[in-house]
């Protein structure tokens, strides 16, 4: 949830983008901007969306597990030397030698 010093119009962050831009360094939350008093736009800064965006990455490696484990625990899934094996047919890739 936004907090209300983190919504502001359009026009007041072209008028004080500096300010807008030193906020947004110091508290790394996003802002909404607002235009004819609906949300238009956020902004936020970049070190903070990428982190935003690794811990997003994160969840998804995170779901994909969980669901590969649900479907072991059904009795669905592959042995590892079974997915090896698909995967070099696949991509025709040979076995190395032992």
């Amino acid at each position: 949830m936004f907090k209300t010093q983190d919504i502001c119009s359009m026009s007041d962050f072209v008028r004080n983008a500096r300010a807008h831009a030193d906020r947004l360094r110091a508290t790394r939350r996003p802002e909404v901007l607002t235009h004819n008093g609906a949300a238009e736009l956020v902004v936020q800064n970049a070190e903070a969306y990428q982190e935003l965006l690794d811990r997003l990455d994160e969840l998804e490696t995170l779901a994909a597990l969980n669901e590969a484990a649900e479907e072991i625990d059904r009795g669905e899934g592959a042995s590892a030397e079974e997915a090896e094996a698909r995967l070099r047919k696949r991509l025709n890739i040979r076995q190395p030698a032992r």
